[in-house]
């Protein structure tokens, strides 16, 4: 009984991430990546008040050469994936206490999951 709850459970958060990641909008995250942008670049090897953004998933926090980064995220210690980014996002002080980033996050789930899937594109 409760292994069948379990899977249920499991398939349901699968089907819901699913139909999230399916509904990000990829020119809506381009465009509120302007906020991001301030300060991130999305070209390879520009870098700003803070790193470029260019190939961000799948690198290690902290780890881009030629960026000074903070201790905080020099030991972050996670791989910038989807769920990394979006659990960031949402409060970046917070997050990483102590990190160099001093913007407040992205509190919209919808905007958050759009600037992901635009940084996706970022390779």
């Amino acid at each position: 009984m409760h292994k069948t709850l379990l899977c249920t459970a499991v398939c349901l958060l699968a089907v819901a991430y699913q139909g999230t990641s399916q509904a990000a909008d990829v020119e809506a995250g381009k465009k509120a990546f302007n906020k991001c942008a301030v300060c991130h670049s999305p070209e390879q090897g520009v870098t700003r008040v803070g790193p470029s953004l260019f190939g961000v998933i799948g690198r290690k926090a902290g780890t881009l050469p030629g960026y000074n980064f903070s201790t905080a995220m020099k030991d972050y210690g996670v791989t910038w994936s989807p769920e990394t980014l979006n659990t960031y996002l949402a409060a970046p002080m917070q997050e990483v206490k102590g990190t160099k980033m001093t913007f407040a996050g992205v509190k919209d789930e919808t905007e958050r999951a759009n600037i992901i899937a635009y940084l996706a594109t970022l390779k």
